[in-house]
């Protein structure tokens, strides 16, 4: 049997104090964010989360009914940052979804957005909780924090590597791979990807499926990084920094044909400055995107996307989390959820 890894190993293995391993580890501050990542990933490496915990986790019961007296609860945590918030028209959605599974199932809801909890402990009753579903990017300091309360967690379009759990995610690399062989068989060879991939996983996964597929196609390829690094936080700022490339591109005699976008707000940004460019979409430029938003139906031209089931996520990851209560020493599992391509005006054959 292998021996137990300590807090002190994994603070001699950073070169750090065993007292901020175990800040870092218990997700309070006081460890700055380059030495927290340095413990997590040390922790990991030396199987320190893989161990079995001495703390029992408490036990909790999945209701077969609707209970008579009291209603066991889910936190529903939500950054609240780069509009990932409940107005959402995306995000809005998949917690509609939640709702609608938990309602189903009799539980009740608690929504957290992240940049109140400065002490989740304090903040909620970890004894009248029954579990948690994090949307969006959650932090891996306030992960770690809700892993070493011992609450049931899946979260829903993030992962942590540092820090095991459920996931649900659309399938976003094969959607996009089908969105590109779509754009490919319809003649186009200059193709560029936009979005920033360092935004989220699933923007990541979107970008390898759109350059697996030219790849498979034998399409020679050279990716403007810098429709890979933009900023912004809405659409104006967005709208800017875009403008700005594609303008270099149209002087450098470089505009692709076909612009495959992470989603559909990018997607709406960039028709929005082919038209200031006085380029026709979809005469000379393809544009799709992918979540398929309200917006993407209402724009002109309207947006060929990727029709992602926001509600279905939502009630899945309730299915999964009560599947983990039910399994706690179950296998993580990472559920992908097929998505649908909409053809809509954006999109035509490639020009001549």
């Amino acid at each position: 049997m292998s021996k137990k890894v300590t807090m002190q190993q994994i603070a001699d293995h950073v070169n750090v104090s065993k007292f901020a391993v175990s800040k870092a580890l218990s997700g309070k501050s006081g460890v700055s964010p380059d030495t927290r990542e340095k413990i997590i990933q040390a922790a990991t490496q030396l199987g320190y989360f893989s161990q079995k915990r001495n703390k029992p986790i408490v036990s909790r019961n999945i209701p077969n009914k609707p209970p008579s007296s009291e209603r066991n609860t889910i936190i529903v945590l939500i950054p609240n940052v780069r509009e990932q918030n409940r107005q959402s028209s995306f995000w809005g959605r998949i917690i509609d979804g939640i709702t609608t599974g938990l309602e189903e199932n009799h539980l009740g809801m608690m929504i957290v957005t992240e940049h109140v909890t400065d002490n989740f402990s304090r903040l909620i009753n970890p004894e009248a909780v029954l579990g948690l579903i994090g949307v969006g990017l959650i932090s891996n300091q306030l992960l770690l924090e809700v892993r070493n309360l011992g609450i049931p967690f899946v979260l829903v379009d993030h992962e942590d590597s540092l820090i095991p759990s459920d996931v649900l995610f659309m399938n976003n690399y094969e959607c996009v791979r089908r969105a590109t062989n779509y754009l490919l068989g319809n003649g186009h060879r200059k193709l560029q990807f936009v979005g920033n991939i360092r935004y989220s996983r699933s923007f990541y996964d979107r970008w390898l499926g759109f350059r697996s597929m030219l790849e498979e196609q034998n399409v020679e390829h050279a990716q403007n990084k810098e429709l890979l690094q933009f900023e912004g936080v809405n659409r104006s700022e967005m709208t800017e920094q875009i403008e700005r490339i594609l303008r270099e591109d149209q002087g450098r005699g470089e505009l692709p044909t076909a612009l495959v976008c992470a989603n559909d707000s990018i997607a709406i940004c960039v028709m929005t400055v082919l038209m200031r460019m006085g380029i026709d979409v979809p005469g000379q430029v393809s544009v799709t995107g992918f979540d398929n938003i309200e917006d993407a139906g209402l724009s002109s031209p309207t947006l060929s996307t990727v029709h992602v089931n926001k509600e279905a996520l939502g009630q899945r990851s309730v299915e999964t989390l009560l599947w983990r209560i039910a399994h706690p020493d179950g296998p993580k599992e990472k559920i992908l959820l097929a998505g649908e391509i909409v053809l809509r005006e954006s999109t035509a054959a490639a020009p001549n």
